[in-house]
C-alpha cells in the first residue's frame, strides 16, 4: 500500500463496525477521501475527539482498494469546538461542510480552491463576529463559482447587456434585462442584487452595510439557485435560522 500525508477538514463521520468509523474529509491535496479510522470508537483511543467535524487536521493515510486507512491524526484547528457554542454559526456551519461535500463529486479529485474555501469559511465563523448566514451565503455562492455556475448579479446572463436589471432568472444564470427575461422570474430589490455581487467578490465593507430584507431576499435567491443547480436541496439548510420571503414575481 502506498502511503501519503495531507491536512484536511472532516466533513463527516459514519460507524463502521464495533470500533471503527468511516471519516470523509476535504484535504487540500486529494481532493475528497474517505478513510477508516480503526478503533477511534473505543473509549481508549486518543484520537476519537481529533476526527470530528469541523476538524481541520493533519493525516497520514495508506492507500486502500475501496477506503483508505487513516493514522497520524494531529489537530491543526479544532473548529467544532468553538461553533458548538452557538446554534447559528454550528448550523450555518454543517450546510457548508454538506455542501463542500456535494461540490466534490469525485473522490480524489484535486480541489484546492473548495478547500481553502471552506477552510477561510469555518475559520471567518468560528472567529469573527460576521453574520453567519451572510458568510454561509458567501461560501455558497463562491462554491457555486468554483464549480463553473458563477451566477451574474449586475450584467444580463442572457445577452450580457450592462447592468444593474432589475430582474433574475435562476434557470438563465443569473440577472436578466427587460428583453431577456422569462416569464415569471424574479425581480429582487436592487439592493439585494448588489449584496449578492459584494458576497461573490468579497467586499464585505458593502456587505456589512445592507438592510435586513436585502439580507433575507439574498438567502432565498442563493438557497434556489443552488437547488437548482445541485438538483437537490442541502439539508442542512433547513436547520439554518433564515427568515426566507418567497421572492418577488414578476409577470
Amino acid at each position: 500500500m502506498s502511503t501519503y500525508r495531507d491536512t484536511g477538514i472532516v466533513l463527516r463521520t459514519q460507524k463502521l463496525g464495533e470500533a471503527d468509523r468511516i471519516i470523509t474529509l476535504l484535504t487540500r491535496r486529494h481532493g475528497r477521501i474517505r478513510a477508516v479510522a480503526k478503533g477511534v470508537r473505543r473509549t481508549s483511543s486518543r484520537i476519537g475527539a481529533r476526527l470530528e467535524p469541523f476538524a481541520h487536521v493533519d493525516v497520514q493515510c495508506y492507500s486502500g482498494r475501496s477506503l483508505d486507512i487513516a493514522q497520524q491524526i494531529e489537530t491543526i484547528d479544532a473548529f467544532g469546538g468553538k461553533l458548538s457554542r452557538d446554534y447559528a454559526r454550528w448550523t450555518a456551519g454543517q450546510a457548508m461542510l454538506e455542501a463542500a461535500e456535494r461540490f466534490t463529486e469525485n473522490e480524489h479529485d484535486p480541489a484546492l480552491a473548495q478547500f481553502q474555501l471552506l477552510l477561510g469559511g469555518l475559520r471567518v465563523l468560528a472567529e469573527t463576529e460576521r453574520d453567519p448566514v451572510m458568510v454561509l451565503d458567501a461560501f455558497l455562492v463562491r462554491s457555486l463559482s468554483i464549480a463553473g455556475y458563477a451566477p451574474s448579479f449586475s450584467d444580463c446572463a442572457g445577452c450580457g447587456a450592462t447592468g444593474p436589471h432589475r430582474f433574475f432568472t435562476i434557470p438563465g444564470g443569473g440577472a436578466s434585462c427587460a428583453d431577456c427575461r422569462p416569464p415569471a422570474c424574479a425581480a429582487p430589490g436592487a439592493e439585494t442584487l448588489s449584496l449578492l455581487g459584494a458576497l461573490l467578490s468579497g467586499d464585505w465593507e458593502s456587505a456589512e452595510t445592507s438592510a435586513p430584507r436585502a439580507r433575507r431576499e439574498a438567502s432565498g435567491l442563493v438557497a434556489a439557485y443552488l437547488q437548482w443547480h445541485l438538483e437537490r436541496g442541502l439539508r442542512s439548510l433547513r436547520h439554518v435560522e433564515r427568515d426566507l420571503p418567497a421572492p418577488t414575481q414578476s409577470a
